[in-house]
């Protein structure tokens, strides 16, 4: 059956991140819900009692959970304590508090990390701990897998309508662009401007340039998890994902361009590539009457004029 979203309370976890905002500027244009919002200066969601107190007092009727600690893989490889324990303390603490306060339903954003290091291409969700994971973001797909299987314990325990959703790479307005701790397509829109503004003969990568990744845009993916949340229930999690992939080395390229940096592009082999291949399977989502309405090259102009406008106002 259809759940509607229609005069509903909905919180969205994490609503200043960029799946987060994303999903407010979607309920805002075309669901009259009353959407709920706190930020973590009132509600640090690692803190059990806080967020059991504030979910209890303002008894949302569905809860959208994008909110996590997230970052590139220097960030996982740097600080897996961070990334294992507040990621499982969000994922734990909000889903738990929102069986007690008897959410109508739930959506936990995972992430396709979660999947074995080399899972079969394209990645099916029936691929879920059948292999060793990828090293340099273990800690973040642990915390997500946890997330994922403490919605199917309550929906199995208690028969909570809790459901899972697994995004591809993601990218858009909001986006983190720290040089360090960035996803792939912000650190490459960062280097490929600041080489732009210096004039500088080169733009480098890490790795061979040969891993082929999928990405998705912020707002294609935020139509796609309302979407699920109006006609999914099930124990599977669902992959969030445009179907197709690419190498490092062409979207480099394509990012290059976008940005309009003239110079040649290098490659430090010396750092780490990843995983080989991550392409999911979007069989499923397509089978539930959902697809992406934003093609790479155009999300990607769109997420370097918003870049620029952020580095105009800072």
């Amino acid at each position: 059956m259809a759940y509607s979203l229609t005069g509903k309370r909905v919180w969205v976890a994490g609503h200043r991140g960029m799946v987060g905002s994303a999903l407010v500027r979607r309920l805002e244009r075309e669901n009259p819900a009353e959407i709920l919002t706190v930020t973590r200066q009132q509600v640090n969601l690692i803190d059990q009692a806080a967020t059991a107190r504030w979910i209890g007092q303002e008894k949302p009727d569905a809860v959208f959970i994008p909110a996590a600690k997230v970052g590139g893989i220097y960030a996982n490889d740097t600080y897996p304590a961070e990334f294992l324990y507040e990621n499982l303390m969000i994922a734990s603490n909000i889903i738990h508090a929102a069986h007690d306060a008897g959410v109508e339903k739930l959506l936990f954003l995972g992430s396709s990390c979660i999947y074995p290091k080399f899972a079969d291409q394209p990645i099916e969700e029936d691929s879920l701990l059948t292999g060793p994971l990828e090293p340099t973001n273990e800690w973040y797909a642990i915390a997500k897998i946890a997330g994922i299987k403490l919605c199917q314990a309550y929906r199995k325990q208690y028969g909570d309508d809790f459901i899972s959703a697994m995004p591809t790479n993601l990218y858009g307005p909001g986006d983190n662009y720290h040089p360090q701790n960035s996803h792939v397509i912000p650190a490459l829109i960062r280097k490929a401007h600041e080489a732009k503004l210096a004039g500088a003969a080169s733009m480098e990568i890490w790795g061979t340039g040969t891993p082929r990744r999928e990405f998705l845009h912020a707002d294609d993916c935020a139509d796609a998890l309302v979407h699920l949340m109006q006609v999914h229930s099930a124990p599977e999690h669902v992959n969030v994902g445009s179907g197709e992939d690419l190498p490092i080395e062409e979207l480099a390229r394509i990012i290059m361009d976008v940005v309009g940096f003239k110079g040649e592009l290098t490659k430090d082999e010396t750092k780490p590539d990843g995983t080989p291949r991550k392409l999911m399977s979007a069989d499923r989502i397509r089978a539930l009457g959902w697809k992406p309405s934003i093609s790479l090259r155009q999300g990607l102009e769109h997420a370097y004029a918003c870049f620029q406008q952020e580095q105009a106002a800072a």
